[in-house]
């Protein structure tokens, strides 16, 4: 039976390397894939793009935007020919309407759906599409990074130019040069902030 999975993580755990890498297995064994990485933030109208990791693994993926139909999309291109499964990079960028979208490719489609995203933002706030994933995907799977103090990094901090953590700003920056995972104890001492 096919599923909705939300693999997720504080920055640079490798969330978009393991993507890669289950794409590149499903299709060693001769299955076909359709990857998705997030538009919202690119100025071109490009429909495809590259889905690059950190260590240097990249593929072709098509890219979603804010009012696309996910579940349409991807049941024209199943109608064109055999699909296997479904990934999609970036995931905290997607609505909560495409993830609906999403569990419906997997619940009337049967594909499994693979989604890959951070769980909050700097602020530590929920992305509107992780937190609709955390709600309804069938299956949660945490990908583990650490602080630099050696725990668990669970949190995500935006430093300015000059090493400070921002508590203010807009959602999101697109240079990922910018972003520290921490604890939630050097997060919270970073920002002086407590989201509660």
């Amino acid at each position: 039976m096919a599923k909705l999975y939300f693999t997720y993580s504080a920055m640079n755990a490798g969330k978009s390397t393991i993507l890669l890498q289950s794409a590149y297995n499903y299709r060693e064994r001769g299955m076909q894939v359709m990857l998705w990485t997030s538009g919202h933030y690119r100025e071109d109208d490009k429909d495809t793009a590259e889905i690059c990791s950190r260590i240097g693994l990249k593929a072709d993926a098509h890219l979603y935007r804010d009012g696309l139909d996910l579940f349409d999309a991807i049941a024209a291109h199943k109608s064109e020919g055999p699909l296997d499964s479904v990934f999609v990079d970036e995931a905290q960028f997607l609505s909560p309407e495409q993830v609906w979208q999403l569990a419906r490719v997997a619940d009337r489609l049967g594909l499994p759906v693979m989604c890959y995203g951070l769980r909050t933002d700097f602020q530590g706030k929920l992305f509107p599409g992780s937190a609709e994933l955390l709600a309804i995907a069938d299956q949660l799977r945490e990908v583990r990074t650490i602080c630099h103090c050696g725990r668990k990094a669970t949190m995500t901090a935006r430093m300015d130019e000059e090493g400070r953590a921002m508590v203010e700003g807009a959602q999101v920056d697109v240079d990922k040069a910018h972003y520290v995972s921490l604890c939630r104890r050097h997060w919270e001492e970073e920002t002086k902030v407590s989201p509660a």
